[in-house]
């Protein structure tokens, strides 16, 4: 009977995104500039759309939520990353690399659902706009988001408590900059197939209905555009749906791209570049995206800006 060494891990080391001396100056600068981007960026949307009265709406209501869930995962991962850059060794606790697990787990599990039900809000708004208010009212956007909440957090648990039940046997180094499931498992010195089976059957399933409740919005949207006499109505029609698209195309291509992939296709590299495109620049992303599209969201948010730069104390200047 095969026998391992029973030592009792309490930390492990994260090995970072490179190991070259010279591109870590860079790096940090640069990820430093991404992730201030993001949490200033989702920040504002979360305050904007919270205060400001015309983006009292369904619509930004999710968007709303997106931008904490981007926030969230940013800084569940981001802080720790840019601490590699400055350190000889990056070294997270257990609990620690079970928090960090558990959080990116629930959130971006979370934010498939949340994309999925701001494809209905669209599907609604677009199809049936008279009983838009009827339908999209505050209890059922409540319930479409905190439905995935409560789910995810279920699953976060789940996988976590799963994988940190694990003999690790001494073997403590993760070959990435965060603390994911598959770096972890491989860590593990006994048999993984039933937690990786369980993490494949509730991940497909989430990945996949989440998706298709996109597609089948979707394609009901276009169904109803195509339809449209005014070319004006069609191209008001598209344009309130091109921000979502943009983000579900980028956040859905990097996901499978990232697990549906053959296991012989995959290599660290690419890995860590789906990785750090999903945690930090998705995030970064998804705020100047929407900004950029809804001119009645962007011109209230860099008005709201300019009143708050006029209106800060200045300090006086002596004499």
């Amino acid at each position: 009977m095969e026998k391992h060494n029973l030592t009792v891990v309490t930390e492990f080391i994260l090995l970072g995104i490179t190991d070259r001396p010279h591109l870590q100056a860079l790096l940090f600068a640069l990820f430093l500039i991404i992730y201030m981007i993001s949490l200033l960026g989702n920040l504002g949307m979360i305050i904007l759309t919270k205060l400001y009265s015309r983006l009292q709406t369904p619509m930004y209501f999710f968007l709303r939520h997106l931008a904490i869930l981007d926030l969230g995962y940013s800084t569940a991962v981001g802080p720790k990353m840019l601490i590699s850059f400055v350190t000889a060794q990056n070294i997270i606790s257990y609990y620690g690399c079970a928090t960090q697990l558990a959080f990116l787990v629930a959130l971006v599990g979370s934010e498939l659902f949340i994309l999925s039900a701001m494809s209905y809000d669209r599907y609604v708004a677009i199809c049936n706009p008279l009983l838009y208010t009827v339908i999209m009212s505050q209890r059922v956007c409540w319930m479409l988001v905190a439905i995935p909440y409560l789910y995810c957090t279920s699953v976060s648990l789940l996988f976590t408590i799963k994988i940190f039940t694990l003999p690790f046997c001494g073997q403590n180094v993760i070959r990435d900059f965060y603390c994911d499931s598959l770096p972890l498992m491989s860590l593990a010195c006994s048999n993984t197939r039933d937690i990786e089976m369980t993490i494949l059957i509730i991940s497909a399933f989430d990945l996949i209905f989440s998706l298709l409740v996109i597609l089948v919005s979707y394609v009901l949207i276009f169904i109803i555009i195509l339809s449209m006499d005014s070319a004006e109505g069609r191209r008001k029609a598209f344009s309130t749906c091109g921000s979502h698209l943009t983000v579900v195309t980028v956040f859905y291509g990097t996901l499978l791209f990232m697990y549906v992939q053959p296991k012989s296709s995959h290599s660290t590299a690419n890995d860590k570049v789906a990785s750090l495109f999903y945690t930090l620049i998705i995030p970064m992303l998804n705020p100047l995206i929407y900004s950029l599209r809804n001119k009645d969201e962007c011109t209230p948010m860099f008005a709201n800006c300019c009143v708050f730069l006029i209106r800060r104390p200045r300090a006086t200047l002596p004499g």
